[in-house]
């Protein structure tokens, strides 16, 4: 699982705006962002299990109750922009290469019209704009869907 910041990256959105800091700023509290909403859903439910890159690289844990906890050092390393273009989507897929996943599910909070391309999604901001750009040359099945189709 690769949780977005949820409301704790809002607020990093609000607070550029405000205090207009720099997009690399930004980004990197949008990372922590993402951290804690991952403590957020281990706590909620503990069968969960916080990995790291690293440890998911090892296979040496039951992916199916992973949930990523990135670091902006390794995001860095990869050459992922600082940029909010780019957000939890897209670091999806990233993540779904790296571990050379065999199928990506993206999870997203509103209707989603099963009949529109990932192009289409990314055009009317379901996904973010990088998403296709990411997902050019995967070599897996990528859905998304809605969170009450689970």
């Amino acid at each position: 699982m690769v949780p977005g910041g949820g409301v704790f990256a809002e607020q990093v959105r609000t607070s550029q705006q405000q205090l207009q800091f720099s997009d690399r700023t930004a980004h990197c509290m949008a990372i922590l962002a993402m951290q804690q909403m991952a403590l957020l859903i281990v706590g909620v439910n503990p069968k969960f299990k916080r990995v790291t890159l690293p440890e998911l690289l090892q296979q040496s844990v039951e992916l199916s109750l992973c949930v990523w906890t990135p670091t902006i050092g390794e995001l860095d390393q990869a050459g992922i922009a600082s940029t909010w273009k780019i957000t939890s989507d897209s670091l999806a897929v990233w993540l779904a290469k790296t571990i050379s996943a065999s199928q990506l599910l993206i999870v997203k909070s509103i209707a989603i019209n099963s009949n529109l391309s990932l192009q289409n999604l990314a055009d009317i901001g379901v996904i973010d704009e990088c998403f296709c750009d990411f997902a050019a040359d995967a070599n897996f099945n990528i859905k998304v869907i809605n969170a009450q189709s689970l």
